[in-house]
């Protein structure tokens, strides 16, 4: 049984142990990850073609006679000054992943932090308010090194607040909104415990959320195909 440590508490949380215990999945976390990347480039670069390009509707000069090389306009590529050819245009480069396919790299990515032991969980009942001191102590007596990711829910706003300023902390993200390039760019990631139970619900997938709820008792549920 996977197992992430408090460091609230200095105790063991145990982990579901299919989405913290999932076999890892290069190929499709690797295709998660570009997917994700690719989706967040805005695609807004664009090259002005010498139709594009101000001026240039002259001739230079006469066709013959001059012994210079025949040109028909200023703004030919090879001037200086000229269009560009095929040059970047806006675009966007996302592609689809199946989402059976999205939920086993996310699984993938979660176990492999599960594993290492650099995935911890604390509590947010010690912040009244935002309270940086406090943030920065917890990270301090978890005592790994690298970069810290933390994931939160809505409701803790207080300790998003309290950990945003801190140096070892690479960044802070919501649980409905953390990816798998998320995950896997993370040295270390600290999640609350409801931010835990969000991304539990999230790996299992809305079948095997259903399954549970409706599953009577001593009755099991079959695995969910990848």
């Amino acid at each position: 049984m996977p197992s992430a440590k408090n460091i609230s508490s200095d105790v063991s949380v145990e982990l579901d142990e299919t989405a913290f215990g999932a076999a890892f999945h290069g190929p499709l976390v690797h295709e998660s990850v570009r997917a994700e990347l690719n989706a967040r480039r805005q695609g807004t670069h664009s090259t002005k073609t010498r139709g594009n390009v101000r001026g240039g509707g002259a001739k230079p000069w006469r066709q013959k006679g001059t012994g210079r090389a025949r040109a028909g306009s200023s703004r030919s590529p090879i001037w200086t000054g000229g269009g560009t050819i095929f040059g970047p245009q806006p675009r966007h480069y996302t592609f689809k992943v199946n989402r059976k396919e999205k939920r086993v790299a996310f699984r993938s990515a979660l176990s492999v932090h599960a594993e290492r032991g650099t995935l911890a969980v604390f509590d947010t009942g010690a912040f009244d308010g935002p309270a940086t001191k406090v943030a920065a102590k917890l990270v301090r007596d978890w005592g790994v090194k690298g970069s810290v990711l933390v994931i939160l829910t809505d409701a803790d706003l207080d300790a998003a607040l309290s950990f945003r300023n801190l140096a070892q902390v690479r960044g802070v993200i919501a649980a409905e909104g953390t990816g798998v390039a998320d995950l896997i760019g993370a040295a270390n990631v600290l999640a609350s415990q409801s931010a835990v139970d969000e991304l539990t619900a999230r790996a299992k997938g809305p079948a095997q959320r259903s399954a549970a709820r409706t599953q009577s008792p001593g009755e099991t549920t079959a695995p969910e195909e990848a």
